[in-house]
């Protein structure tokens, strides 16, 4: 395959649309992924009203209830894959059925430098 790089396709949904697609479509989706080598990783989330926030300043944690940001639609999953280059990405991503109700955010996964 060459060289390949990593992006992370991060399914946005409306909250009224999450079960929109059916856990059946997004599993096979993920298998058909895995079974062509191009899927790392896939998971789907909780509701957004789940979400716990972390933030530490000056060394105190704090804790919030709730997602970062308040938008319209929210964070429903990932899939992390691997592709040649952004084009290619962007055909998988467009194949992530949640692609079809709602959004999928694509980008490239950046390598730590120590």
């Amino acid at each position: 395959m060459g060289t390949s790089m990593k992006y992370l396709c991060l399914v946005y949904m409306e909250p009224q649309k999450l079960h929109a697609v059916p856990d059946s479509e997004c599993a096979a989706c993920g298998a058909g992924m895995r079974s062509r080598g191009v899927l790392i990783a896939a998971e789907a989330l909780q509701p957004v009203d789940t979400a716990t926030t972390v933030r530490v300043r000056n060394g105190r944690v704090s804790v919030t209830d709730g997602p970062f940001a308040e938008t319209k639609e929210q964070l429903a999953g990932f899939y992390l894959i691997e592709a040649k280059d952004l084009n290619e990405a962007i055909q998988t991503a467009a194949k992530i059925p949640p692609a079809r109700e709602g959004s999928v955010e694509v980008r490239p996964v950046r390598e730590l430098n120590p």
